[in-house]
């Protein structure tokens, strides 16, 4: 399948006609303001990996313009967040970093654990000379001695990126040399506190803030992590200046990013559209009615079918109703499952794939998990919903990390989107025609060992 991502003459909105595959990449074909540059932006024109030859041909050798200030003043004229979920500004956390006593570590953040995203993935395959790239700008941004990038232990992939680094330093491309560490395929791995710990050589566990990893990270360092499609953006923007990045996207939210898209009818994949996109035509919710849609993943929100058709791909619109955009997961639930079914499946998941470190992860999430799940299997009693709304009361903003956090708004949202389900459960009935699981839950993950190295 073919999409493209189409600015309008202001340059604020885009519209997608398609997804691909897992795996596969989408490359939009842009109408954007008078004397704005129209390039391929993160995934491969070609729709083939980009090689480093691929790669010079397209983009030209890095340059290192003005330096560290430059740099980061452009990414804050470009407007540039994080792509990995909280989308703080890149500038501030450029330099919060450089402004830490000690010489700073950064690492790219590929380790992406969210079950429903192949966005991180997809981009390092496709594009991972602009990611490496950024990871080069980054270090040059804070004074970085050390650089590392981080990604699951996916031996194909590791093996693509060890190839590519190879091909850098033949050509002696990178001022620092990168290393490559591997995570868990746990959840949580790509928490960056856990990053930090596993890439000083411990296990890929969160730990109590503070301190924050800014100020001691990796090996007591001030550590700057990025997530692999942000350091990507930051290589185009190294190259093109923020006026180009701003071609695409709101006034508030420019430039691009990438989305896992699933519609109701089981296809979907990765896409990069344009900030501002209508999610409505993202899932094709005209062609596809769906009976409810999840933006932003497992720490999510799942939004009714109204919502969805109303608001466009941007934080701004989704914050009020309590959803972000986060890790680019947009996912369309085919009206004929029982959305109350699978947010059970996915909350018992995120229980049993929390580090067990913190009371509200040990004990609350495992107890919230279990009263969803009587509700889901039809077997509740009239206590059960109210435990899970105490339960879920217990646990937010106690944990190490995160985590809990998440888990309850995604609860919350499911019960507010599925209060009608819940109902219907409670009497013993459910309105779902079809039995089968839609969203993915990793195989064998009720009975994974605490592997954390």
């Amino acid at each position: 399948m073919t999409s493209g991502a189409q600015a309008s003459a202001t340059g604020r909105q885009a519209s997608l006609e398609g997804t691909v595959q897992p795996g596969a990449t989408v490359q939009p074909e842009a109408t954007v303001q008078p004397g704005a540059t129209v390039l391929p932006r993160l995934l491969s024109a070609s729709g083939r990996p980009a090689d480093l030859a691929e790669h010079l041909r397209v983009h030209g050798r890095l340059l290192y313009r003005g330096g560290a200030r430059m740099l980061i003043h452009s990414i804050e004229s470009a407007g540039l967040t994080g792509r990995g979920g909280a989308a703080f500004p890149t500038h501030r956390k450029l330099t919060a970093v450089a402004d830490q006593l000690g010489v700073p570590v950064v690492v790219g953040n590929g380790a992406e654990g969210e079950p429903a995203s192949d966005k991180d993935k997809t981009l390092l395959w496709s594009s991972p000379h602009l990611v490496l790239d950024g990871l080069q700008l980054a270090a040059e941004a804070v004074g970085a001695r050390r650089v590392h990038l981080y990604l699951h232990r996916e031996p194909a992939l590791v093996r693509h990126l060890e190839s590519a680094l190879a091909g850098r330093a033949a050509a002696g491309l990178d001022r620092l040399q990168v290393g490559l560490v591997t995570a868990p395929a746990r959840f949580l791995a790509g928490e960056e506190s856990a990053l930090a710990s596993r890439v000083g050589g411990g296990a890929a566990l969160p730990r109590f803030t503070p301190p924050r990893v800014f100020e001691h990270g990796v090996d007591g360092a001030p550590t700057l992590v990025q997530n692999v499609e942000t350091l990507a953006q930051l290589g185009l923007i190294s190259r093109y200046g923020p006026a180009w990045f701003r071609a695409v996207g709101t006034e508030a939210e420019p430039g691009s990013m990438l989305t896992t898209i699933r519609l109701a009818d089981g296809s979907g994949g990765v896409a990069e559209a344009a900030i501002g996109t209508p999610i409505s035509q993202l899932l094709k919710l005209d062609r596809y009615p769906a009976r409810a849609v999840l933006v932003g993943g497992y720490h999510g929100a799942w939004l009714s079918p109204e919502q969805a058709g109303r608001l466009t791909l941007s934080n701004a619109d989704l914050r009020p109703l309590g959803a972000a955009a986060g890790a680019g997961v947009l996912a369309a639930l085919p009206v004929d499952r029982c959305g109350l079914v699978e947010s059970a499946r996915v909350v018992r998941y995120l229980a049993l794939e929390s580090a067990g470190q913190c009371g509200p992860c040990l004990n609350g999430l495992p107890r919230i998990a279990a009263s969803l799940n009587q509700l889901a299997q039809r077997r509740s009693t009239p206590a059960d919903r109210d435990d899970v709304q105490r339960w879920s009361a217990l646990v937010e903003r106690r944990g190490a990390c995160h985590h809990p956090d998440g888990t309850v708004r995604f609860l919350r949202s499911a019960l507010a989107v599925f209060t009608d389900e819940v109902t219907l459960h409670e009497a013993g009935r459910c309105s779902a025609r079809s039995p089968e699981p839609f969203l993915p839950i990793p195989a064998g993950s009720p009975a994974r060992e605490e592997d954390w190295s």
